[in-house]
């Protein structure tokens, strides 16, 4: 792979998260709504009640957008021009900064005005909780917490692995947290079918939802809160969450927020009970509108480091080819035994 052409990745990472901020998600013929749709035939024609038929499922799935985007790198790795441009297509495809930040925004105001039955119709923009009960602050809770964990699943985790494999990185990403999304989530049909899915989501979250945490740390000055305190609350309350990545940005958002995240989830047809995260009141509208100053921070900051490591990924293997080369124009050089360097 030149240099050039993995430099063009960071430059096509910083392009795509220009157009997501400046556009927010394609309105019509979004590719990921296409792949979902496909992936749902796909999880038709193969589904069993089994880890292994989800194993083969996931591993279909995922592996053809990988497979994909490898090719088209290979086919772009000495036009750097032509590779810039299709990172910059995919990042803005697999994106979600701006949409996450606007309906943030959106419920913010339904709160403000006590319009709960827009805020509860909204909702479903963000999570699959039944808010048909809900009442504002936990209307206001449920924002949050979708706000935080989707700033890493939406932005940052993208970024990441964009930054560490290109296109197939990016596209690689997003088919597994769609796939998530899709077959993840605990019920009688997914319980074992969706488990490696969910399992390869938890695992390509792992790095990126630590590193929303962190950046979430920073940031909390802009929503009017402390490092100090949003480390503490971090340290503390991150692994009480059930899942191994959600609590690293829900409890960092609650520190940096100065309130109190976790409780009694309603979805529909179950019930789950979440511990609690941070020491302060309830949400409210005004820390909607900090979440989502947050999440633009975080993003922000999530796209400058991924095109550095983008451009160290791209000095990496400028500094391995180069002994290679050396070393196999030197094999090229020297004549062979016996023939006296003549021919």
């Amino acid at each position: 792979m030149r240099q050039g052409a993995t430099s063009a990745d960071a430059v096509g990472l910083l392009i795509g998260y220009a157009l997501d901020t400046a556009f927010g998600d394609p309105r019509r013929f979004h590719p990921v709504a296409g792949f979902g749709t496909a992936a749902a035939a796909l999880e038709r024609r193969v589904y069993a009640p089994h880890r292994r038929a989800g194993a083969a499922f996931a591993m279909t799935a995922v592996g053809v957008p990988v497979l994909a985007g490898a090719a088209a790198a290979v086919l772009t790795r000495r036009r750097p021009v032509a590779r810039a441009a299709l990172v910059a297509a995919a990042t803005w495809t697999v994106l979600g900064g701006r949409t996450l930040r606007r309906e943030s925004t959106v419920m913010a105001g339904h709160l403000q005005h006590g319009d709960l039955a827009a805020a509860r119709g909204r909702l479903s923009h963000l999570c699959g909780r039944d808010p048909s009960a809900l009442d504002a602050p936990e209307l206001a809770r449920a924002t949050v917490e979708s706000v935080a964990e989707n700033t890493s699943d939406a932005v940052v985790a993208p970024l990441f692995w964009g930054a560490l494999g290109g296109l197939p990185g990016l596209l690689g990403y997003r088919a597994a947290n769609t796939l998530d999304a899709m077959v993840g989530h605990r019920s009688a049909r997914y319980a074992r079918f969706g488990t490696p899915a969910a399992r390869l989501d938890d695992v390509l979250n792992l790095l990126p939802s630590r590193l929303t945490g962190a950046l979430t740390v920073v940031a909390a000055p802009l929503a009017g809160g402390r490092p100090g305190e949003a480390l503490r609350v971090w340290r503390r309350d991150r692994n009480d969450h059930p899942s191994p990545n959600a609590g690293q940005c829900e409890a960092a958002m609650a520190g940096a927020l100065g309130v109190r995240l976790g409780g009694r989830n309603v979805y529909f047809g179950r019930t789950e009970s979440r511990p609690f995260l941070g020491d302060g009141p309830r949400p409210s509208a005004a820390h909607l509108r900090g979440a989502a100053r947050l999440s633009g921070a975080v993003g922000a900051a999530a796209t400058v480091l991924a095109a550095g490591l983008a451009l160290a990924r791209s000095g990496a293997v400028r500094r391995l080819r180069t002994p290679m080369l050396r070393r196999w124009g030197s094999s090229r050089c020297r004549p062979a035994a016996g023939s006296g360097g003549v021919r």
